[in-house]
């Protein structure tokens, strides 16, 4: 007797068939197994059959005292064969077994718990992928699949992120090429990238039901991933080698390399499918123009140097190929004609506008003392160049600035603000670490003791600049950082000045720049760090209506007109005008006046520093002492004095905020004296007390000052 692809011999069916008539079907069941008790059943005897056919996988007999007929179903239950039909052990694992492995019931529940870890992943990394191709932030989906951890799974991130991305438009596409090269190393090993792309190629059949064209997507993808060193070209041939001839994956990798690969120009080619490349930086953009002036210097093609202006698809940093082109000539005299007749052609053609090329001149006024060490009398040649533009009326001189010599002074200013750019940057990223803006304000002292303009407008420019390229927590920190500084408007303004000149610049890298630069303006002017007559300041300095900066002020203006604007813009990181996220600048005022309403009407001075603290705004604290001023002048009444006294003494309330709380009530005293006739006297007079105990800025000027110093 044996087993035939899984099925019961005919002569074993018909031993069993005449088994099952000769016994009493209600003494013993028919599929009932050999015990002590009853040594003759018909169950013995198949049971014996059974178990020298079976293989000695299955085979298990039970030396258990316990009964041995089978559970409901027939199938048997612990200690049992289990069906007579069955082929394989499918009962659970019995510790009173005599063969029963501790080891297999370990195995088991090790294995249930890796597919729960690996399902779990897949489901966060569906929404990672999800959440990427709807905000673009590179930066963000490294921090959050970080965060996941599980590195042995990244594999399947790398299939799941160029699957999605198949099913959908080039920029997508696109978006999902250059994720994986940020994640490439960094965050995803290499052979895990290479682990993903063999499962897309294994998968390429079931793909190509839901998607037809996966032979082309998916080969332009391997291609792709070549070229972008993320891949090895091994690649190909060792998984070409796995897969069956007539599989979609061998389809897959013959067409990466033979249409892809092989061609002409192909990393060129295959960088442009999808629309470019999107993460092309600033120092590329460069790297290409340089290239491009140089072939054009040696070649004399103005047709080819067109064509790559073009290609470079960046017309708002075309200011660089102008101040590039001057420095070549500057540098080679012998070039100087054609580069000239290259820039006079592309401003007539229109391949460069006007305000990109004032600006390229502008810019290379603005280092011309650089260049002036590696290139005697730069200056002057300089000044040449302009006016022979000039003179063939392509270049607009009123729009440029002086290039009169400047005085020792100024460079001397200039290696200082080089040296504070340097210092400021690790100040800023310490706060963004710490959030600690009392050290802040400590090292800005420090560093800028006469609290030169220049410089603070500089801080405003690299704290915002910084904070552009980082999450929306970093964002809310800078804005209320900001609010706390107390620059007077004026620098804050040049910082925005200077931020909507290099927005050009900032594009390239940071493809939102217009949407983050107008909410920091909006934000500035919620926070009244600036005055909503100030943004007409800023927007002066936009050249065209086409410009970025344009667009910045555009929006900004758009965003403080929408109803409910104020509570819109607090919340617009997260921030909530607060550390607790929801809160309405309304909302914070009120609990503030309320704080000073008990602690006047005999509340415990510990409770109200207390309640200060939970507020969480250290940013906001002039309001503290402009309402407890406003209280103290109208009722005549010092306690609350005494509150702002404790506060500055225990450091609870900055001089900075200080000096910020006195400067509102100073702004609303007109208003303040409708109601309270002296409210400018009794002002003064706490004004020179605040001094006098040292815990208001000596700096700090009030020009209605009694003199006499009483009220």
């Amino acid at each position: 007797m044996d087993f035939k692809d899984g099925h019961v011999s005919n002569e074993h069916r018909e031993l069993h068939r005449s088994a099952a008539e000769s016994v009493d079907p209600i003494s013993v069941s028919p599929l009932q197994l050999s015990s002590p008790k009853s040594p003759k059943s018909p169950g013995s005897s198949n049971a014996q059959v059974k178990g020298n056919t079976l293989s000695p996988k299955n085979n298990r007999q039970s030396h258990s005292p316990k009964d041995g007929r089978p559970k409901k179903g027939g199938s048997g239950g612990k200690g049992t064969w289990g069906g007579l039909l069955e082929t394989e052990d499918m009962n659970v694992l019995d510790p009173n077994d005599p063969n029963y492995d501790s080891t297999e019931e370990i195995d088991d529940s090790n294995e249930k718990k890796k597919n729960t870890a690996l399902e779990d992943y897949k489901k966060k990394a569906t929404i990672i992928v999800e959440e990427y191709f709807t905000t673009d932030d590179v930066v963000a989906t490294m921090s959050e699949l970080r965060e996941i951890g599980k590195p042995e799974y990244s594999y399947y991130f790398v299939k799941k992120l160029v699957s999605m991305s198949m099913d959908r438009h080039d920029k997508e596409k696109e978006m999902a090429a250059i994720l994986l090269s940020a994640l490439y190393a960094d965050i995803i090993h290499p052979s895990q990238v290479y682990k993903g792309f063999t499962k897309l190629v294994e998968s390429a059949d079931d793909l190509i039901v839901d998607i037809p064209d996966t032979v082309d997507i998916l080969a332009l993808f391997i291609a792709r991933a070549v070229v972008d060193d993320i891949l090895p070209p091994a690649f190909l041939k060792k998984q070409i080698a796995n897969l069956p001839n007539d599989s979609k994956g061998a389809e897959v990798l013959m067409k990466a390399e033979k249409s892809y690969l092989t061609a002409p120009l192909h990393a060129e080619i295959i960088e442009r499918r999808w629309g470019g490349s999107k993460n092309t930086t600033v120092d590329d953009v460069k790297a290409r123009i340089n290239n491009f002036l140089k072939e054009y210097v040696v070649s004399g093609d103005k047709k080819e140097a067109f064509r790559c202006i073009k290609d470079l698809k960046v017309p708002f940093f075309h200011h660089e190929i102008v101040k590039r082109a001057l420095i070549m000539a500057m540098e080679r005299r012998q070039a100087e004609t054609p580069l000239l007749d290259l820039l006079k052609e592309a401003a007539e053609e229109g391949f460069i506008n006007t305000s990109q090329m004032s600006k390229g001149f502008s810019r290379l006024i603005e280092t011309v003392d650089d260049l002036s060490l590696d290139i005697p009398n730069a200056r002057g040649i300089l000044q040449q160049l302009i006016a022979k533009a000039a003179s063939e009326g392509w270049l607009c001189v009123s729009s440029l600035k002086s290039l009169t010599a400047e005085d020792e002074k100024s460079t001397i200013q200039e290696n200082v603000a080089r040296c504070f750019k340097m210092k400021t940057q690790s100040i800023i990223q310490e706060y963004f670490l710490s959030g600690d803006i009392f050290e802040v304000n400590s090292c800005l002292e420090q560093e800028n003791k006469k609290n030169c303009g220049e410089l603070n407008a500089i801080f405003v420019k690299k704290l915002i600049t910084l904070a552009m390229d980082r999450k929306n927590r970093e964002k809310e920190m800078a804005s209320v950082l900001l609010s706390s500084l107390c620059f007077p408007p004026d620098d804050v303004v040049s910082g925005f000045v200077m931020l909507i000149e290099s927005a050009d610049d900032t594009a390239l890298d940071n493809p939102v720049v217009v949407e983050d630069l107008a909410m920091f303006l909006a934000r500035s002017v919620v926070d009244e760090v600036l005055a909503p007559q100030q943004l007409e300041e800023v927007g002066t300095q936009c050249i065209s209506q086409d410009s970025i900066g344009s667009k910045v002020l555009l929006m900004a203006k758009s965003l403080l007109k929408a109803r409910l604007a104020g509570e819109r813009i607090l919340r617009c990181w997260g921030g909530g005008g607060s550390s607790k996220p929801g809160w309405e600048i309304e909302d914070v005022k009120d609990m503030i006046g309320k704080l000073l309403e008990e602690y006047e009407s005999g509340g415990d001075i510990k409770e109200a520093c207390r309640c200060m603290k939970e507020l969480g705004m250290p940013f906001f604290h002039h309001e503290v002492v402009k309402k407890a001023m406003v209280k103290t002048i109208e009722k005549k009444n010092e306690r609350l004095w005494g509150l702002l006294k404790e506060c500055s003494e225990s450091g609870l309330i900055t001089m900075n905020q200080m000096v910020k709380g006195f400067g509102r009530v100073e702004e609303a005293l007109d208003d303040l004296a409708l109601d309270v006739p002296d409210a400018k006297n009794q002002f003064g007079f706490y004004v020179e007390k605040a001094k006098n105990e040292g815990w208001l800025d000596s700096s700090f000027c009030y020009n209605n000052a009694i003199e006499n110093g009483t009220s």
